[in-house]
């Protein structure tokens, strides 16, 4: 295996990690909708998992499209 796909495979073991940890305080109702009219600004380990899920679906992204390009 190259490095390439090895990095996609952790990567995306990462993402769904912080995925799963982001929704855990999430009650039930809310996933489907409920209280939709309280805003809440994201603070602490809170906004760091969501920073970090942005960066490793960045990162996926781009590791994915050198897959791409680089398997040819």
């Amino acid at each position: 295996m190259s490095w390439i796909k090895i990095s996609q495979i952790v990567i995306s073991i990462l993402l769904i990690i912080v995925i799963l940890l982001q929704n855990k305080g999430a009650a039930l109702g809310s996933v489907f909708g409920g209280n939709s009219a309280v805003f809440l600004t994201k603070r602490g380990i809170e906004k760091k998992l969501f920073v970090l899920t942005i960066v490793l679906a960045v990162l996926f992204f781009a590791n994915s499209i050198a897959n791409l390009l680089l398997s040819k």
